[in-house]
């Protein structure tokens, strides 16, 4: 929760300076936040690309430990543990 925390403030910093220098930000909402979730997932065609590359099966379980909570943040679940 902290470094969501942090996170908007630092948000929050950089709009009150936007707003004083009276400049927009660089991007709409919206379009930055698209961009920014092109970017994670970008950042997992590197693994899958080395494991096809490998000849190594790509699962769902496997895209499910190492990919999502990559793009999501949030950890997967210990084995077992069902909700």
């Amino acid at each position: 929760m902290k470094i969501y925390l942090v996170s908007l403030a630092a948000g929050a910093l950089m709009g009150l300076l936007y707003g004083l220098l009276g400049v927009r930000s660089p991007a709409p909402p919206l379009v930055a936040l698209a961009g920014l979730l092109g970017i994670l997932i970008g950042e997992q065609l590197v693994p899958v690309g080395r494991r096809l590359l490998r000849r190594e099966p790509l699962t769902a379980a496997w895209i499910a430990e190492e990919c999502v909570p990559k793009v999501t943040g949030v950890s997967p679940a210990p084995p077992g543990d069902a909700p």
